[in-house]
């Protein structure tokens, strides 16, 4: 990543908060590196050098700065929006593929050797994956040691560490402290287990009426639900289930984890930022969309409109095909018909341990959408709806449970499109929404969308597919977001 040394100091002197995430400032007098914003006096010119990723600064023998907290800062927008292998590295690192099946595994999931990835991320972000995840294992822990009353050794396992002496050794490195003297600053009280409160950074504006009211339309019984002015969720991980409530703040999300397992916690910040699209970069969508007369009143009106996206690119892609050529209403109609008769269901998922998925209420904890292989296995009386569109969502959910195709953040845009256009009865409307929403593309585009086609028309823009295809070709490469400004102008 190139960083140029000129705007990376105006930024830190005029402490731009827009920057934070995007590179990290170290200065070698302090041995600190903190992010742009830090509310300390500037420091000199000579005295500073700048990185692309904190797991780099740490990596150059700096320890986070404790008043701007820079690894808790929002993510990259660049690796957030971006779709080449090491933006994809990125957002396996961030879920915690590394924690989980090793660098080997990484590199399998990206189709490279383990040399050739570590000199990609390495020539990128100053840091190979080994680095970007012991970072990461560094704040996961600080956030338990901080905000739960765990044993210091269950949360060196639960943040990834092999050992409780590489646990103290990091945590000594990176904040200059060892677990046990951090807990002695900020002592917790005993809490419900598995419950972990934390906020989540985001750059301003953020308009978190639209993400609210997107939601709130298309909440399912017993997956989630709006609750004073809070989304909540249930949530499938890789070592159990959760639920998350998620309640936007003052340039922070106010997050309640309630974890199977707090191995999880990794993985379940990086969905749950992904679900409001906290790592975008709103001042430069909106300075390309608000140059646009036709959204120049919406932009300045409801700045920092984001992008809805999902923490499940299986339930966004049955929710897709399901609401095919319905209303949104409709469509919540038929999802909790499905929902209903997947209630109660067991399948084998691990020979000999039988996974119910368990019933809720919305007293009670909410369970994340019912995995593939269970919706592959309903009888037909469990769609109500015509037998194309039923086969439709069985040859999805078979192709998901065999692993051909994958709907996480983490793939390949361009195969995994291609891979849904082959299914029956997926077009090019269902396969864009999907890659929007569930992988992450910025850029698509919906012009035969009908909700989008009114919105145009509502703003004097071309109403035709056709012609406002050709349109929108202005708006890349924030075509998502503009679709999202359409939806609200309709």
């Amino acid at each position: 990543m190139e960083l140029d040394f000129e705007h990376c100091y105006r930024a830190v002197d005029s402490r731009d908060p827009r920057f934070d995430g995007c590179f990290y400032t170290a200065v070698r007098t302090t041995g600190i590196y903190c992010r742009p914003s830090c509310p300390a006096v500037t420091p000199k010119r000579e005295n500073v050098t700048f990185y692309p990723s904190a797991a780099a600064a740490q990596r150059g023998g700096f320890r986070a700065c404790r008043r701007c907290r820079p690894d808790a800062a929002p993510g990259s927008p660049e690796w957030d929006t971006r779709a080449d292998t090491v933006g994809r590295a990125m957002r396996l690192i961030g879920d915690g593929v590394v924690d989980r099946e090793g660098v080997p595994g990484l590199a399998g999931r990206l189709g490279y050797t383990e040399r050739h990835l570590n000199r990609m991320l390495t020539a990128e972000l100053g840091a190979g994956p080994l680095a970007l995840a012991r970072a990461q294992r560094a704040q996961t822990a600080r956030i338990l040691v901080e905000t739960t009353d765990l044993g210091l050794a269950e949360i060196a396992f639960a943040a990834g560490f092999g050992s409780v002496r590489q646990f103290n050794d990091t945590m000594l490195e990176v904040y200059a402290r060892s677990p046990s003297q951090m807990r002695e600053k900020q002592p917790v009280g005993r809490g419900e287990a598995g419950v972990v409160n934390l906020r989540l950074a985001y750059r301003p504006p953020l308009h978190a009426e639209s993400l609210l009211a997107f939601f709130a339309g298309r909440t399912l019984p017993g997956v989630d639900e709006i609750v004073d002015g809070a989304y909540r969720r249930g949530l499938n991980l890789p070592h159990g289930s959760a639920t998350v409530s998620l309640r936007p703040g003052d340039r922070v999300v106010h997050a309640t984890l309630r974890l199977d397992d707090v191995r999880d916690l990794a993985p379940a910040v990086a969905r749950c930022r992904r679900l409001f699209d906290l790592d975008a970069d709103p001042v430069a969508v909106d300075g390309l969309l608000g140059a646009d007369p036709a959204l120049a009143g919406a932009v300045a009106g409801e700045p920092g409109v984001r992008v809805p996206r999902a923490v499940d690119g299986f339930e966004m892609a049955v929710r897709a095909v399901v609401g095919q050529q319905v209303s949104v209403a409709g469509a919540r109609t038929t999802l909790g018909r499905i929902l209903k008769a997947a209630v109660g269901s067991v399948v084998t998922l691990i020979p000999g341990e039988p996974t119910p998925i368990p019933q809720t209420d919305t007293t009670a904890r909410l369970a994340g959408f019912p995995p593939a292989d269970i919706i592959a296995a309903l009888p037909d009386t469990a769609f109500g709806m015509p037998a194309a569109r039923r086969d439709t969502i069985r040859a999805l959910a078979e192709a998901v449970a065999d692993g051909k195709l994958d709907l996480d953040p983490t793939a390949d845009r361009t195969e995994t499109v291609a891979r849904l256009t082959e299914l029956p009865g997926i077009g090019p409307w269902t396969a864009g929404y999907v890659a929007m929403r569930a992988i992450g593309d910025p850029d698509v585009f919906l012009p035969t969308d009908l909700a989008a086609r009114r919105g145009a028309e509502a703003l004097g823009l071309p109403a035709t597919a056709k012609a406002l295809s050709s349109y929108a070709e202005r708006w890349r490469p924030w075509r998502s977001y503009a679709l999202i400004r359409l939806w609200r102008a309709a």
